[in-house]
């Protein structure tokens, strides 16, 4: 078989497994003829096309178009799979308690991507709350991008003394090597470019009103220590249009109204 093929129709049954494919974009067939369906069969034991309809689908989803070459993999893959699952099945390994349990798992996976999948399907995303999104992110984000250096510490004393030094004509490059930041120390605690809102509140607050060039003359503190920041430079900041976002923003949207769901089905359980 083809390999990258064959790699391929794994990723497509580990979807199919975690996730639920889309088989909606097939006909679906009435239950009683997909059940009694036979793709192929093994020493005797049947292989239903349901599962070669689910490694199909799997590859339509991806892109993958159907063809012959397809087919031929999906026989082999299922054929193979078959051989290796009698195998198992002759050694006792389905008779196995934390191996039931694994198919369980699956088999739960299976049913709880099938009803998400539908839940998207049936509560889309509007553009209206695209919009609105938009428009949150936008305005939290602001106009700006700072380009800042820090330095990290431990004690509010080490801070000032770190300030001491840089008033004294010492580079923050340099002092740079005593910070616990282990991302910015080596680099001369550069933070690169970055909005205020990915930075935690106190540490934004006290950025955004520096002039640049310019450090904090008094020390920051915040949830991960003590700082010292010197603000090296600020730009436009250049967010792209509603319509070139939307994808993103539909998909965020969709997360969170899944884990609402999900959360609210938790609230209401029964759990003892």
């Amino acid at each position: 078989m083809n390999r990258t093929l064959r790699q391929a129709l794994l990723l497509a049954f580990a979807v199919s497994v975690g996730a639920a494919p889309a088989f909606a974009q097939k006909k679906a067939e009435p239950a009683a003829k997909a059940d009694s369906a036979t793709f192929a069969t093994v020493n005797g034991k049947a292989i239903p096309k349901v599962r070669a309809d689910a490694l199909v689908a799997g590859q339509a989803a991806q892109g993958q178009p159907d063809s012959p070459e397809l087919r031929k993999a999906v026989m082999e893959e299922l054929v193979r799979r078959e051989i290796l699952t009698q195998e198992a099945t002759k050694k006792g390994f389905d008779k196995k308690p934390e191996i039931q349990g694994q198919m369980d798992l699956a088999r739960q996976g299976v049913l709880i991507g099938a009803y998400l999948n539908d839940y998207v399907k049936t509560h889309p995303v509007s553009d209206e709350q695209i919009r609105k999104e938009y428009a949150e992110i936008t305005a939290k984000l602001g106009n700006k991008e700072y380009k800042a250096r820090h330095i990290l510490v431990e004690t509010e004393d080490q801070a000032k003394a770190i300030i001491a030094r840089l008033k004294k004509g010492e580079k923050i490059e340099d002092l740079a090597k005593e910070s616990k930041d282990p991302g910015s120390k080596d680099r001369g605690g550069d933070l690169g470019w970055a909005n205020p809102a990915s930075f935690v509140p106190p540490f934004s607050a006290a950025m955004t009103k520096l002039e640049k060039g310019k450090f904090t003359e008094a020390p920051v503190k915040s949830d991960f220590g003590w700082h010292v920041i010197q603000l090296d430079d600020t730009r436009e900041l250049k967010l792209p249009p509603m319509e070139e976002a939307k994808p993103q923003i539909a998909q965020q949207l969709q997360q969170r109204m899944v884990q609402k769901h999900i959360d609210e089905l938790r609230a209401k359980a029964k759990v003892e």
